[in-house]
């Protein structure tokens, strides 16, 4: 039969308390303070962070200040629980030597962690992109969803989110198209070796004509003219500028120009080239 009394059960767990009163009040109060200063760190992040969006949308901080509160965070707790140690008597060198120790062997374990952190850093502090940013790099393009301290987020024209590790990025060569100010737009149109030379120049005229009507190209035609005499074409260039940056946008343009261009052709009766073989027959003089 277990023998449940005051002496046997509640009186040991009453002296163990009394006894470590001090350091278990002390890893409370500590853990109050954590919680208090941590919840002053996130509405002062909160307060910056809108601060920021408002007045400088395109500040390198807004995407730093994630990581720079993580690590503002563990600096605290590291520092509360050091003085914590040290009041009760414990050897706080001792400990911190143990860290560094345990922390040459996790840094060769989480190299590539700690090379990403480092990656991030670096992409961020160069302003390289932002989050919202539309980027190439590799063979993958996308607009940024997210940059964290591992990894960058990457939502790619198919509706994917791709992740790919901040350290490798950061050796990539990265095209951050919402950066351009204008895209380029090149169009080769063929025209038939048979178009009298009056449409050849009519339909040159066309194209300048549509790049100095559309608004949303930078230029008035200069850029267009015969560019080569093809095989089976007389190819003209439209190659000019356009205001549009964004990929859709920029291809809305584009496919609208391509559209104006086939209509006007079409109503001026300048016909399109098509691959095609000439063959020439010799008669027999017999």
């Amino acid at each position: 039969m277990i023998d449940i009394t005051f002496e046997n059960t509640i009186k040991p767990i009453l002296m163990f308390f009394v006894k470590h009163a001090p350091f278990i009040f002390g890893v409370i109060i500590n853990v109050i303070i954590i919680m208090v200063i941590n919840k002053i760190i996130n509405i002062f992040e909160a307060k910056l962070t809108a601060r920021l969006k408002e007045k400088h949308s395109d500040s390198t901080l807004l995407n730093l200040l994630p990581i720079l509160v993580k690590v503002l965070k563990a600096v605290i707790i590291f520092m509360l629980l050091v003085g914590f140690l040290e009041s009760f008597g414990y050897n706080v060198s001792s400990i911190i030597a143990g860290f560094g120790i345990t922390g040459i062997a996790v840094g060769f374990a989480a190299k590539e962690t700690i090379g990403n952190i480092f990656g991030s850093l670096g992409l961020l502090g160069d302003k390289v992109y932002k989050i919202g940013d539309y980027i190439k790099f590799n063979g993958l393009e996308g607009y940024v969803e997210k940059i964290n301290l591992r990894s960058t987020s990457i939502r790619t024209l198919d509706n994917f989110v791709v992740n790919v590790a901040n350290n490798k990025i950061a050796n990539e060569e990265i095209t951050n198209v919402s950066k351009c100010k204008k895209r380029k737009i090149d169009i080769t149109v063929g025209i038939e070796y048979g178009t009298p030379n009056e449409k050849i120049d009519r339909a040159i005229e066309i194209l300048k004509e549509i790049a100095t009507n559309n608004e949303q190209i930078i230029g008035s035609g200069m850029f267009t003219t015969i560019d080569e005499l093809n095989n089976s074409s007389i190819d003209i260039r439209f190659f000019e500028y356009t205001t549009e940056t964004t990929w859709a946008k920029y291809k809305v343009v584009k496919g609208n120009i391509i559209r104006e261009i086939i209509h006007r052709y079409r109503e001026e009766g300048i016909s399109f080239a098509f691959p095609s073989t000439s063959v020439y027959i010799e008669k027999n003089g017999n």
